[in-house]
């Protein structure tokens, strides 16, 4: 048992304070690579978007699948302690590895700034994050309970602190990784090629996770350490499995019934085996509806950031972009944990309400589907003031007219007159196989006719200069910019080719009355310099403009009288005006839930469960996530919704349902104590072994009544 009475401090086990500090450590350490890795993915080893996604949402749910088998290895092998620490070395392992994969100048002989052989690199990586999985998800569930076992009977309330002060752990390591972990990317290093500094970036991490492991034994001494008791999972899987056979056996009506179907197993184990099993069931049967919670709740990283990039991330003064909204989800955590362990829990008591663990798991899978009613309102005030695209079978077209007279257009049952540098106000949207003929004409010169084609399904620019000069563009921008960003491309009306720079990205020989593409910048005031040789050097030249999230902008270089250009800009897509700050009362709603629901699982799945068997439980418990993250690919796979307030409509009354199930379900739920269980049934193993070794205690008819 090592050092069986702890010290204590606060009426906390010392012990305690090492655990907490290496979770925080290994969280730091895992949300920390994390929220680099998809960049990682897209930016150095240049795979696309889909397959980065794909293979970033397999290796999280390899992190929740790996806790069975950590949980295997410490219940039935190496015990909770040397499970934590070995795969701890191997998850340090793995970090290091993932490090060197993102060297640079590992591979590049030639020096030239890419590496030279890349499928070097993806080896690497692939291995370094297998170990990440196996190490972070091996030790979830252990060091949880390893956790919960440094306390004494009687101590429930300090444990229960335990649980919150540890998910509190969790939540603080994330948010400040999510933060730091970025700031490290965007610094430049390198030896032979500077870029960006990925090495940097997954090496913080890799020495967080050394700190842990050593903070970890460091306190070795001081911990209560219990011996695994054989291989526990085989003996309750055949235990099980015995039970449905001999009940199979004895189906007809002569044999007596018994009071529970694990009864049938009792001809062979022994039990306190059986009621430990009963326990378990009993948990793993209130399991059942948990992934829904998850499943709506992990689309925090993926469907509610997209839906903050159709929205403006003006707060104030500051601005945020769409992927750091997610920051609030962890901020909310280090503050509402506290409110409610101090605060809202002793008031619900106070007024005499019962308050029980799978209550308040009931109202958790509440507030998480009002959560998803709140994004669909806010989805719908997005969709109002989002631009319409065209169909496949449409053309939507604007006509632009930068030439110096006024222009008259006249379309399929619609003449638009345009002066000298103007635009029409947005999109006409026309069937394609109607877009007969389209004619240009100006106050004395003949009418001209569109004969280049329209791309279908896709927007276009008609630019117009002189009565018989046209160009048609094809935009190539079928949606909303990625990201927040806004998209930005220049017309040129000199006759030379022009170079623009903007912020570090150049556009290249736009030429005569020509659209460059689009390139795409994030939000902010933006200077661009425009060279030509056509302009004199004692022209102005540097211009700057300000960006907002998700517009675009035609920006129409202009030759003004004495010979220097001049800039004007039309709006292509408006920017997004719903602000970012509407999320909020999503994320409130959601982590209120996540607090009421994920620390009461936690605590539960420990007081509930048998000595034996807590960190299966656990792992679990962690398997639940990794089923819901599941759910969120078959139906976001399986739908295909018009509207996306649609598809968190039908999420939030999927979670309604198995919430009523759930609280069904929770009333015929009974709360034990394993403790005591366990207690009662050693004492009746002792009577027994006592009565056959002394078969004269049981004389008489007396003893009978008092059995």
């Amino acid at each position: 048992m090592g050092m069986s009475k702890s010290t204590s401090c606060f009426g906390y086990p010392l012990s305690i304070f090492f655990i907490v500090v290496n979770e925080f450590c290994e969280r730091f350490s895992y949300y920390g690579m994390r929220a680099i890795l998809i960049l990682y993915f897209t930016n150095f080893i240049g795979w696309d978007d889909n397959l980065s996604t794909a293979i970033y949402h397999t290796f999280v749910a390899l992190c929740y699948l790996t806790p069975i088998l950590g949980a295997l290895i410490a219940d039935s092998w190496l015990g909770k302690f040397k499970t934590i620490v070995s795969l701890s070395i191997i998850y340090t392992i793995g970090q290091v590895v993932i490090s060197i994969s993102s060297i640079n100048d590992l591979t590049d002989h030639n020096h030239d700034g890419t590496p030279d052989s890349i499928p070097t690199h993806v080896a690497l990586s692939v291995i370094g994050l297998a170990l990440i999985a196996l190490g972070t998800g091996g030790i979830k569930p252990c060091v949880s309970a390893f956790g919960g076992d440094q306390f004494e009977e009687g101590q429930e309330k300090q444990r229960n602190r335990f649980f919150s002060i540890f998910y509190l752990a969790i939540n603080a390591g994330s948010l400040i990784s999510t933060i730091i972990t970025p700031m490290l990317r965007v610094q430049q290093c390198g030896i032979h090629s500077i870029q960006a500094c990925y090495p940097l970036a997954f090496g913080v991490p890799a020495a967080l996770m050394a700190v842990s492991l050593i903070v970890f034994i460091i306190g070795s001494g001081m911990y209560k350490k219990f011996q695994p008791q054989g291989n526990i999972m085989a003996k309750v899987v055949k235990c099980i499995g015995f039970a449905i056979k001999n009940r199979f056996r004895h189906r007809s009506k002569t044999f007596p019934k018994r009071e529970h179907w694990l009864d049938w197993a009792k001809e062979k184990y022994d039990e306190r085996l059986i009621s430990q099993i009963k326990m378990v069931t009993r948990v793993m049967f209130l399991y059942i509806p948990l992934p829904m919670f998850w499943a709506l709740f992990d689309q925090q990283g993926s469907r509610w950031t997209l839906q903050a990039t159709t929205m403006s991330g003006k707060i104030g003064s500051i601005e945020i972009q769409p992927d750091q909204m997610q920051t609030v989800n962890a901020i909310l955590i280090v503050i509402m944990v506290p409110i409610f362990d101090a605060v809202l829990y002793p008031l619900i008591a106070k007024c005499g309400l019962n308050f029980t663990s799978l209550r308040r798991m009931t109202v958790g899978m509440f507030l998480a589907s009002m959560a998803f009613v709140a994004a669909a309102i806010v989805q719908v005030e997005i969709d109002k003031t989002l631009p319409v695209f065209p169909n496949g079978n449409e053309v939507q077209i604007k006509v632009l007219n930068v030439g110096n007279d006024n222009m008259t257009i006249s379309l399929p049952e619609k003449m638009v007159t345009l002066g000298p540098m103007s635009q029409t106000d947005d999109f006409m949207t026309f069937d394609a196989d109607k877009l007969a003929s389209i004619n240009i004409s100006s106050a004395g010169s003949p009418v001209t006719a569109v004969t280049q084609d329209f791309k279908q399904g896709h927007r276009s620019t008609l630019l117009v200069w002189a009565p018989n000069h046209y160009r048609v563009i094809t935009d190539g921008l079928n949606k909303k910019p990625e990201k927040g960003e806004n998209g930005i491309r220049f017309v040129n009306t000199f006759t030379d080719p022009i170079n623009v720079t903007v912020s570090g990205k150049v556009y290249e020989d736009v030429t005569s009355y020509n659209a460059s593409e689009y390139q795409f910048f994030p939000s902010g005031v933006k200077s661009f310099t425009i060279n030509s040789p056509e302009i004199s050097t004692q022209c102005p030249r540097d211009f700057s403009f300000y960006l907002g999230f998700g517009s675009a902008y035609t920006f129409v270089i202009n030759r003004k009288d004495d010979g220097c250009p001049e800039v004007k800009e039309f709006e292509d897509i408006a920017p997004n005006t719903v602000n970012m700050a509407l999320q909020i009362p999503q994320y409130f709603l959601i982590t209120c839930g996540e607090v009421v629901f994920s620390v009461t699982g936690l605590k539960s799945s420990y007081s509930q469960a048998p000595s034996n068997m807590k960190t299966v439980v656990q792992a679990s418990w962690l398997l639940m996530v990794a089923v819901g993250n599941i759910i969120v690919l078959i139906v976001a796979g399986a739908g295909q919704f018009p509207k996306q307030w649609a598809e968190y409509i039908l999420f939030a009354a999927l979670l309604l349902v198995v919430c009523v199930i759930f609280a069904i379900m929770a009333r015929f739920y009974t709360y034990i104590n394993p403790a005591e269980i366990e207690a009662q049934s050693d004492e009746d193993e002792k009577k027994k072994s006592l009565e056959k070794s002394n078969p004269y205690m049981t004389s008489g008819p007396m003893s009978q009544t008092q059995m």
